[in-house]
Parts: C-alpha cells; sequence; structure tokens
C-alpha cells in the first residue's frame, strides 16, 4: 500500500522533476518507510512506499527491471501474487525479489494488458515500457485503490490523490456543473471518470489505459458484473455453502498476503463480527479495534456501539482495543480530516476513520474491514423500500435514495453552476445496462460497480492511509461478489436483508449481534448540527471566499442556517443538508483556492 505519482510528456520536453516531488511530498503520508522517483525520456515516476510484502530493500520502488526493459509504480495488493509468481518462474521468468510488484512486472510482460484479469485484488499501477514509449496504467475491478489524472496537450499526469495533482501545478480548477449535481444528488459520489474540478479525472474501476507517445490513448474495460440468475438453479443451503466458502477464502487470501500482522476494525455490527469469527482460530492473539464517540444527549443518537464490539471481542478472546471521542476532539480534528480528503466527503465514517487510523496504525499496519458487505448482500433499510415502490427503475430508485430533487437543487446552487437532471439520466443508463434480472439486481450492480467506488471504499483508502494504514476489505472479494450478484434478491432480502451473511454466521458469532437491528458508524455531532458545529458551518457558509465563489444561493443557505434540523433539511438516508454545503465550501478553501 502505497502512493503513486508520474508524469509523461507529449511535447519532447523533460518531464517536471520539481512537480514530480511536491506530489510525492504530498503523498509522504500514504508510505512512510521509502521514497523514490525514476526518469526515462519523456517519463518520470515517483513512488512512497508502505511496507506490507517483503520488506526489503529489494521492493523499493519505482521498480525496474532492466531485462525487460520495464518500471513500474504499485499501489495496493496482489492477493494470489504467490500463485501468479509460480506460474511466471515456469514461464522461464526469474525474480529478484519476494512480493506482488515484480509479479505484476512479469505479469505484464507475459500477458500484455490481460495481466489485470489475473489478478486477485487492489491496485493501481503504472507502467513504463521503455521498449515501445507506452505508459499502461490499471485500477482494480472495484476501484478499491485510486488513481486520479489531469491532461492537457503537453502532458499527462496521473497520482493517488487529487491534491497531489493541485500540488503538482497547472490544474484547470473551476467546477464542474456535471460532477456538482452528482455530488449534492448521490451524496458526494462523482462516478468516475469526473470529480468536481473540470481538470482532474478519475481512471474507472475495472479499467486500464494506454497512452502512446504520439498523446493518443486506448481505455479498456476488463471485467464487468453479471447479474443474473445461474443457469442451474441453486437451493438455499447451496447459496449458504457458496457463500461460506468464497467468504472464508477471501479472509485466508487477504490474510497471508502480508508479511506483517493482520487486525480487524470491529465495529460491533454483522460484517465485522463475522471477519473476527473468521480469523479468530488462524490468528493467535488476534487484534481489534473499535471507536464511539461523544452522545448529544436528548436521545437524539447514540454514538457507539461498544455494547456488541464488547461481547465480540469477549466471545473470541481477541486484544481488543476501543477509542472514545469526545465532541471536542471531533471539532478540533475536523481540520485535519478536512486537509486529508482527497475528494470532498460528508459522510460521518469519515472523520471516524481519519480518528481511528490514527490510533491503530500505532498499532498494526493492515487491518480488514467490513466495507462492501452491505450493498453487495442488501443490508441497507432503502433496498426493500425501493423494491416495494411503484414507477419506472429510475423512479423507485431516486424516490428513496436521492439526496434532493433536481427542482431544489436549482434552488441551491447559483444559474453559472446549473444543468439539466443529469443524476437522473446517469443513473438510468446504469439502471438500464443488460444482463441484471430484476430490479434489485440493477441496483445491487450500480451499487457495487459505481456508488461504492466513490463512497465508502474512497474514505476506507484516503482516510486510514492519512496514517499509512492499509485496510483490506473481503466482502469486496470480486468472486464472491459475483457470487451475490447471481443470488434471488429475495434471499438476500430475507429476515431483514443480509440473509446469507446472518445464516452462515449462527453458531460462530454471538446471535445478539446477529439479530440486533442494523447499525451505522454515528457521529451525532454532524446530523444534529447544534452549538460550535453549526457556528463552524455558519463561519464557513458567510466566509468571504464562499461569498465570492457565489456558488450558493443566499436563501437556500439561510434557511439551512436558521434550523438545520427541521425534516426537510435531512437527506433521504438522514444527512444534513448543512453538512454537506459547508464541507463542499471547506474542501474547496482548503485544496483548490491554495492551488498554484
Amino acid at each position: 500500500m502505497c502512493g503513486i505519482c508520474g508524469e509523461l510528456r507529449f511535447d519532447g520536453q523533460a518531464p517536471d522533476m520539481a512537480a514530480i516531488s511536491r506530489m510525492s511530498d504530498k503523498l509522504a503520508r500514504r508510505g512512510p518507510d521509502h521514497a523514490g522517483t525514476y526518469s526515462d525520456g519523456p517519463l518520470a515516476f515517483g513512488h512512497r512506499r508502505l511496507s506490507i510484502i517483503d520488506l526489503s530493500s529489494h521492493a523499493h520502488q519505482p521498480m525496474v527491471d532492466a531485462t525487460l526493459q520495464l518500471t513500474l509504480v504499485f499501489n495496493g495488493t496482489i492477493y494470489n501474487y504467490r500463485e501468479l509468481r509460480v506460474e511466471l518462474l515456469a514461464l522461464g521468468y526469474t525474480f529478484f525479489s519476494e512480493g506482488d510488484s515484480e509479479v505484476i512486472l512479469k505479469a505484464y510482460h507475459a500477458w500484455g494488458n490481460q495481466c489485470v484479469t489475473r489478478f486477485m485484488g487492489m491496485f493501481a499501477f503504472a507502467i513504463w515500457d521503455q521498449r515501445s514509449s507506452q505508459l499502461f496504467l490499471a485500477r482494480d475491478r472495484f476501484g478499491i485503490k485510486p488513481l486520479y489524472l489531469t491532461q492537457d496537450s503537453q502532458r499527462l499526469r496521473f497520482a493517488s490523490s487529487l491534491p497531489a495533482l493541485l500540488v503538482g501545478g497547472g490544474v484547470d480548477t473551476r467546477i464542474d456543473p456535471v460532477a456538482l449535481h452528482h455530488h449534492f444528488t448521490l451524496h458526494t459520489v462523482v462516478p468516475a471518470p469526473r470529480t468536481v474540478l473540470m481538470g482532474v479525472r478519475k481512471l474507472p474501476p475495472a479499467s486500464t489505459l494506454m497512452q502512446n507517445p504520439d498523446g493518443s490513448t486506448e481505455q479498456h474495460v476488463y471485467w464487468t458484473l453479471d447479474a443474473t440468475r445461474p443457469e442451474q438453479e441453486l437451493t438455499e443451503a447451496q447459496w449458504l455453502d457458496a457463500t461460506r466458502e468464497y467468504l472464508a477464502q477471501s479472509v485466508r487470501r487477504r490474510l497471508l498476503a502480508a508479511d506483517v500482522p493482520v487486525g480487524v476494525l470491529l465495529s460491533g455490527g454483522l460484517d465485522s463480527s463475522l471477519l473476527v469469527g473468521l480469523l479468530a482460530d488462524q490468528v493467535p492473539d488476534l487484534r481489534t479495534f473499535s471507536i464511539g464517540f461523544e452522545d448529544l444527549g436528548g436521545g437524539a443518537e447514540k454514538a457507539d456501539e461498544f455494547e456488541f464490539s464488547d461481547q465480540v471481542a469477549e466471545h473470541f478472546k481477541t486484544r481488543h482495543q476501543k477509542f472514545s471521542i469526545p465532541n471536542s476532539e471531533v471539532l478540533t480534528r475536523l481540520p485535519e480530516a478536512v486537509a486529508q480528503m482527497t475528494e470532498p466527503m460528508v459522510s460521518h465514517d469519515v472523520i471516524a476513520f481519519y480518528l481511528l487510523g490514527e490510533k491503530v496504525s500505532k498499532e498494526v499496519k493492515v487491518v480488514m474491514s467490513g466495507q462492501g458487505a452491505d450493498e453487495v448482500f442488501g443490508g441497507y433499510f432503502w433496498y426493500p423500500q425501493m423494491n416495494a415502490a411503484e414507477g419506472s427503475a429510475l423512479e423507485r430508485f431516486s424516490q428513496h435514495y436521492f439526496d434532493r430533487e433536481h427542482a431544489e437543487y436549482l434552488q441551491m446552487v447559483m444559474p453559472p453552476f446549473q444543468v439539466g437532471d443529469v443524476t437522473s439520466e446517469l443513473v438510468a443508463t446504469e439502471l438500464d445496462r443488460p444482463n441484471a434480472d430484476e430490479f434489485l439486481d440493477q441496483v445491487w450492480r450500480f451499487d457495487a460497480t459505481q456508488l461504492i467506488v466513490d463512497d465508502p471504499v474512497k474514505r476506507v483508502d484516503n482516510m486510514p492511509m492519512a496514517w499509512a494504514l492499509e485496510v483490506r476489505t473481503p466482502f469486496l472479494d470480486h468472486q464472491l461478489v459475483e457470487l451475490a450478484a447471481k443470488m434471488p434478491p429475495a434471499l438476500k432480502l430475507k429476515e431483514g436483508g443480509k440473509f446469507p451473511l446472518k445464516a452462515i454466521s449462527r453458531g460462530l458469532i454471538p446471535d445478539s449481534v446477529i439479530d440486533r437491528p442494523k447499525g451505522y458508524f454515528p457521529v451525532p455531532a454532524l446530523r444534529y448540527v447544534r452549538g460550535p458545529f453549526l457556528e463552524l458551518m455558519r463561519s464557513i457558509l458567510n466566509s468571504e471566499a464562499c461569498l465570492k465563489r457565489g456558488l450558493y444561493q443566499r436563501d437556500y443557505v439561510d434557511k439551512l442556517l436558521a434550523d438545520p434540523e427541521v425534516p426537510e433539511h435531512f437527506t433521504r438516508i438522514n444527512g444534513s443538508k448543512l453538512w454537506h454545503l459547508a464541507l463542499l465550501e471547506w474542501w474547496l478553501q482548503v485544496h483548490v483556492d491554495s492551488a498554484p
């Protein structure tokens, strides 16, 4: 797990090594164990290493294979690298290191751009081919590892974070009105390739990009998710057996692909508790970690799930640590979290993962987390609501998911930023793609391949990696997701959702955890905006920078500030609309207003 950056020139000039240095410095927190650069003609790479596999200097990057004339910068983990290494040895390749990075180089030489179809893992990487002067970029199937791009007629740059590209300079920082509409409709999700900035794009998940020396590109999607029933119908018992087998295999892969100890982020919910249950007999003295926040009082919302995480830790006798964060610390640490956000994100998980990452990174380098289980196995409350609704697929989806109607959006942003209902157009197109049997199959495929990438998955990479903590997500193993996508929706929704996971948990983890109501990562102070948090948001939205930007209509802002807790000032999934506005403006002030 690392930070990568690079530049490829099209104009005959040498790459800007000062810009590479600035970008690399911005990525330093992702990889504190080693820093390296490489240049060859029009190409330069920068790399920051977090040592997880092969801790020796042989695995440092940029990794140069002089014999094959290939150079790599890589962020992520290839979980099946050992099996691929055996296969490549049989083909006659020799290795100078013991890790997964060199396996990528040899696999690219052996199988070309199709090498990505052989990889099981999370990855974003760039390979420079000296023979052809081509740059090859790739991203994993679920976009777990980020890859941001900025390009003009003179050069292409890439980096593991958007702020790293900004410090490189020369980026068009105008707001993208289409992306802005997505951002405010899909709870800050901006599906690839867009970002909120006109000059920055993301390589989509499950995609590769070949950059040719003349500036032309070849982009390919190497994997899609099929959400149709299998030809041979499975019984419920067969579905459950397969779920148990695939999940256990996924956990085992993520455990073995590490030369350092692996812990678990234990929220106290079903998903992370199941991971603990599957790991407990494989990892002596398993480390588990939980975080909770201060209640607001008045019964607004319980702010920790220690009741359940304690039960799981006790049941499996893990070496457990829990951290309780007062609201005063949330307030004082928010600026740090915003400064580390690669894109603006309003989920409460963001500050939670940032503060938990700080604590956990002092104990271990790698943890597993339950992210993805709800999207893959149907755990959120809005899925049954959508399923019971009437109308088109778009209507059923939007009325239970969109943060605001298009008409409200037009009342919120100033005319220069207004567009048509582009998010409805995007969602309708995605839901209507072939190879999904039922409406919920469409929804879950869209969730797993688009929405999850730029919400929970992004924050699970972004915030812990600010503390050089690698998070692995077993529920996003592509073979497990492919299995789940073929399940009948009724099976997933049984017993209130996530039935397959509940069923395989029986007898393994405490029933009280399985049968509890679904919880969320609560930070009440960012939902029920009061006191100093309200004053913070007021100061941001009334600041000179905000007024000068002219993004929001003032009567809309004033209405939210006057009474942020009335029902219409919450989104359909219970987020604060005021925090949403304030966070974007704050992020723009921190990252964009100071950009060179």
